[in-house]
């Protein structure tokens, strides 16, 4: 009996330690940290368990790490799209698979999207495997100009994407916030105020709330809004727009506001500069799709960037939902812009950052994710060459600190069908 009851003591005392976290090592390639600096030639990354405990040159290698050779391609972080609804749609015209609003709900504000991301979506993996590895999505709106609660995600291989729940509300307040609001941006900036003092009435009384305007639950998600706890992601595009929005500060000095979109930024950034106002930006728009962006450039982030914006690259109403590997693109045609006459772009290691640490930044978890920086969640990728030239392949995804497949939908496709052979069923077509 006392042999059994040691054998009982040992076997727990076993179960209960900690499990050592494994550490990894990726050496000799250019390592990229993200956070804007240069490349650093035949770098080192060191990883252990979920954490990057070094990045960079002269970095000692435990004895004990897994080693990945990284000889002749490049390291960086993850890729972190600043703006999605990625995981909400599989299919865009089909309803049952399209999470994007709510149009027959009565709730507008209270919605909350990371009840909608679906970690199975083919996009996911998609984007994945092209070194997308974190991503804010957000809702839509539908019958209101506020659309709801949107979150940062992973886009790893597992069944818990929520990186941060809740992480912002999102407000129409260009075009479609009129349209939204009953035709007139009279109308959506009487309605955007309305909506903040009904929930001012509803913090001072909530038994007793009652209002035509929006729900108790709607009045309650604002709260945190007014307050400067919760972020509010402001999609707009004009000028004009856009400082009618930075006055919003004078009635509600506590908002912590980010501009979504902005295609007429670059007209009005010593204004978005002044008020500290940073700037989700679309890429690449040079051709107006309303009149709301007429004066749309692709100088449009690097001329914001020189008048000193904090702007990174976001992709609202431009693929959103499927194509968030086309920031990597967008970025490299930023870096490409400068060589054409008049045009302003971003240098290479600025336009990285755009699409790494800077919407990490932007949205309060820079000092969690977004760089290879000593402490940062190990999002990881290697790339076969220059991650912003089209011909560059990913080779691998870390995603916090766990090697992730590449494999996707499009993929099992191309090899099934790449050399076809007959096989029992008969052809579709036979001459």
């Amino acid at each position: 009996m006392k042999r059994f009851s040691i054998f009982l003591a040992s076997a727990a005392a076993l179960f209960a330690a900690p499990v050592a976290a494994q550490t990894t090592a990726i050496t000799g390639g250019k390592v990229v940290i993200g956070d804007g600096s240069a490349p650093i030639d035949g770098g080192t990354v060191l990883i252990r368990g979920d954490r990057v405990v070094a990045a960079g040159a002269n970095v000692a290698v435990p004895a004990d790490a897994r080693r990945i050779d990284a000889t002749g391609k490049w390291v960086t972080p993850g890729i972190f799209a600043g703006f999605s609804r990625v995981g909400l749609v599989e299919v865009g015209a089909v309803s049952q698979t399209n999470d994007t609003n709510a149009s027959g709900s009565p709730f507008s504000a209270a919605l909350d999207v990371q009840y909608a991301i679906n970690p199975f979506a083919s996009p996911i993996s998609v984007n994945r495997a092209a070194g997308v590895t974190r991503a804010v999505v957000s809702p839509e709106t539908a019958t209101s100009i506020f659309g709801g609660y949107g979150a940062v995600i992973d886009l790893g291989q597992d069944d818990s994407p929520i990186t941060e729940a809740r992480a912002f509300q999102f407000v129409e307040l260009g075009e479609t916030g009129h349209s939204r609001a009953g035709g007139s941006r009279s109308a959506s900036h009487i309605q955007f105020r309305a909506m903040l003092d009904e929930a001012r009435t509803y913090a001072r009384n909530p038994a007793a709330f009652d209002s035509d305007l929006l729900k108790a639950s709607d009045a309650k998600a604002l709260l945190p809004v007014i307050n400067g706890q919760t972020k509010l992601l402001i999609h707009v595009e004009s000028a004009n727009d856009i400082l009618k929005v930075l006055e919003l500060r004078k009635d509600f000095p506590n908002l912590k506001m980010v501009l979504v979109g902005a295609n007429e930024g670059w007209r009005v950034a010593e204004h978005i500069a002044a008020a500290g106002v940073p700037v989700l930006a679309s890429a690449l728009s040079d051709l107006p799709y309303g009149f709301e962006d007429l004066s749309s450039t692709q100088s449009n982030i690097g001329r914001m960037k020189d008048a000193g914006v904090e702007v990174a690259i976001g992709m609202i109403n431009d693929r959103d939902a499927h194509q968030l590997r086309y920031s990597v693109q967008y970025a490299g045609n930023l870096v490409a812009l400068n060589k054409v006459p008049r045009a302003t772009g971003l240098s290479w290691d600025e336009a990285f950052a755009a699409i790494s640490s800077g919407p990490a930044e932007i949205m309060d978890l820079g000092g969690k994710l977004g760089s290879l920086k000593a402490g940062r969640q190990a999002d990881v990728v290697i790339w076969t060459g220059d991650p912003m030239e089209l011909s560059t392949q990913v080779d691998k995804v870390i995603i916090d600190g766990v090697d992730q497949s590449l494999s996707n939908r499009q993929m099992r496709l191309r090899d099934r069908y790449s050399n076809p052979t007959p096989g029992a069923l008969p052809k579709a077509y036979d001459r």
